[in-house]
């Protein structure tokens, strides 16, 4: 009964996957529905400054009909993961306002020009600081912007960080993340688990475990799921986790957004 709510495609640039290839997976895998949310990363760090920008109207016209196709035998949601910086707040709302999203995540990629995929974030920082950093910068984007559903991948710093998840807790970090978590309660917004956490190693989602029990201490409801898939494989990425993690977090449901509007889909 699982949905897949954070996939991208060769619309992202940092895929080459065909949409037609995701669905193919998900299907055979037994989700229930997927929602495609490519890149609008504005801004994006030099040299690659449009590497996550794409043509929205291609977009639409690519995969409406392909939704349309699977009417009544597979649900396919069409929405985008937009890269919040507070200075291109402007252009994520034209944006978001101008097309008929079914889900918008909003995620943090870049830090004050600065992406942590990239070792050059950590160059002039030690680990704590900027993980911190990342963290603080959350905050700044949410009060800068608030038109999207849920906060993706709370804690992507940690796939990149230097010492990965050594050290790392909700407990070292507690004040500035309820903070964060705090701010997107008030404004209704969701959190989503996100299993790529596991391709990568880290033996747990982001965020972890610590983050989304929190979130549900703290009054929140809103709860999505996503494999970040970039490729057709990786579609649903170690989901079989997923019931068992819901629970122990306090959870027996997610969300599924579908015209902006949640769904809660109880488990099994």
């Amino acid at each position: 009964m699982l949905w897949d709510t954070h996939m991208h495609t060769h619309f992202s640039g940092d895929s080459e996957a065909l949409p037609s290839d995701m669905i193919k997976s998900a299907y055979e895998k037994g989700l229930s529905g997927i929602c495609f949310t490519d890149h609008i990363d504005y801004d994006y760090i030099e040299p690659d400054k449009d590497l996550f920008v794409f043509d929205i109207d291609d977009y639409f016209a690519e995969m409406l009909p392909l939704a349309h196709s699977f009417k009544g035998k597979f649900p396919i949601n069409i929405g985008v993961e937009l890269g919040l910086q507070p200075h291109v707040a402007e252009q994520n709302e034209e944006l978001v306002t101008s097309y008929p999203f079914d889900f918008v995540i909003g995620s943090s990629h870049m830090v004050h020009g600065l992406d942590p995929y990239y070792p050059e974030y950590f160059r002039d920082r030690d680990n704590d600081t900027g993980v911190r950093e990342y963290f603080e910068s959350i905050i700044e984007n949410i009060k800068a912007y608030e038109n999207f559903d849920v906060y993706g991948h709370l804690d992507y710093i940690i796939r990149y960080s230097p010492m990965k998840t050594e050290g790392y807790s909700y407990q070292k970090y507690s004040d500035v993340i309820d903070e964060i978590l705090k701010l997107l309660i008030s404004k209704g917004k969701g959190i989503e688990i996100n299993t790529a956490g596991y391709k990568y190693g880290l033996g747990q989602p982001n965020p972890t475990a610590d983050i989304i029990k929190r979130y549900k201490s703290l009054g929140g409801e809103i709860i999505t799921l996503g494999a970040d898939a970039h490729k057709p494989e990786h579609v649903a990425y170690d989901f079989d986790k997923l019931p068992a993690l819901l629970k122990e977090c306090g959870f027996d449901y997610f969300c599924v957004f579908k015209e902006r509007k949640p769904s809660f889909i109880k488990l099994d």
